[in-house]
C-alpha cells in the first residue's frame, strides 16, 4: 500500500531551527509519521518546549539541543554530542536560519558573515559530517529549507539572498555527488508565511497588500503547510527525487 511508503518507524530526524514555525512543525509531523526527533535551535530549552510537548504527544521520542550556529566552535560541539548520544541520523532536516534586513549599500560585515554562517556555512557543515555517515551506511534523507529568494533576490535582504541562493545550489551539488549512493539531496522553499521572519513585512501594510494580492491561494502560509512535504521527502515515497527544490507557496511563483 502506498501509504506505507511515508512510515518512518525506527527513523531519527534531526531538525534545526525547531524551536517554532515551519521546523516545529516539520519536527512535529516527522514525528507523527513514526521518527524520533532530535531538535535544536539557538534558544532551544532543555526540557519542556512546546516542540517536545507536542512531539512526546505522538508517542515519539525527543532530545533537546541548544546551539548557536553562528559561532563554528559551536556548532562542531554540537555534533560531537549528537554523534556520541545518537549511533544513527537517518534523516537530516536543515531549517535552521536567520534574516537581517538592511538596504545593500547598509548591509553591513556583521550581518554579511552571520546570515551566511547560519544559513549557508553551517547548514554545509552539518551535511558533511552526518552525509559520511549516510554514505557509509547506504541510505540518508538531506533535506534544505530553501526560499523564494533562492529564485528571487528580494528586497534589503541581500545576505540572506545570497545564501539561500547558495542552499539551492548546495542541494544539487550534495545530490550529484550522494544521489548514487543511497542518499536523496531536496529542499523546500517556503513562499510567504506567518512566521516571525516575515512579521516585518505583514507589518507593512503596503508591503502585506501587494504580498497577498499576487498570491493565487490569496493568503499567508502556515507553518503547517510543510508537513507533508518534509515526510514525503523524509520517507521512501521520495526515493527517485533527489536535488529538488519544492517550492510551497500557494502559487507565487507561478504567476
Amino acid at each position: 500500500m502506498i501509504l506505507e511508503n511515508f512510515n518512518l518507524d525506527g527513523k531519527v530526524a534531526l531538525v534545526t531551527g525547531c524551536k517554532r514555525g515551519i521546523g516545529k512543525a516539520m519536527a512535529v509531523a516527522l514525528a507523527e509519521a513514526g521518527a524520533d526527533i532530535i531538535g535544536v535551535s539557538a534558544t532551544m530549552e532543555s526540557e519542556g518546549s512546546a516542540v517536545e510537548k507536542q512531539v512526546r504527544a505522538t508517542g515519539r521520542r525527543f532530545k533537546a539541543y541548544a546551539c548557536d550556529f553562528s559561532v563554528r566552535k559551536a556548532l562542531y560541539s554540537f555534533i560531537e554530542k549528537v554523534k556520541a548520544d545518537f549511533s544513527t541520523i537517518d534523516i537530516l532536516v536543515n531549517n535552521a536560519g536567520t534574516i537581517l534586513r538592511a538596504p545593500a549599500a547598509e548591509h553591513s560585515d556583521e550581518f554579511w558573515d552571520k546570515v551566511k554562517e547560519v544559513n549557508l556555512n553551517a547548514q554545509f557543515v552539518l551535511s558533511r559530517e552526518f552525509g559520511k555517515e549516510m554514505i557509509d551506511r547506504g541510505e540518508g534523507k538531506v533535506i534544505f529549507t530553501a526560499s523564494l529568494l533562492t529564485f528571487q533576490g528580494g528586497l534589503t535582504v541581500p545576505g540572506y539572498a545570497a545564501s539561500k541562493g547558495g542552499i539551492g545550489q548546495l542541494t544539487m551539488a550534495l545530490s550529484n555527488e550522494w544521489a548514487g549512493k543511497g542518499l536523496q539531496v531536496n529542499a523546500i522553499a517556503p513562499g510567504y508565511i506567518a512566521t516571525d521572519n516575515t512579521q516585518a513585512l505583514r507589518d507593512d501594510p503596503e508591503r502585506s497588500k501587494a504580498i497577498l494580492g499576487r498570491i493565487p491561494a490569496g493568503r499567508w502560509g502556515k507553518p503547517e503547510d510543510f508537513k507533508g512535504p518534509v515526510v514525503f521527502l523524509a520517507s521512501a515515497a521520495s526515493d527517485y527525487m533527489s536535488g529538488h527544490t519544492m517550492v510551497v507557496d500557494g502559487g507565487w511563483m507561478g504567476r
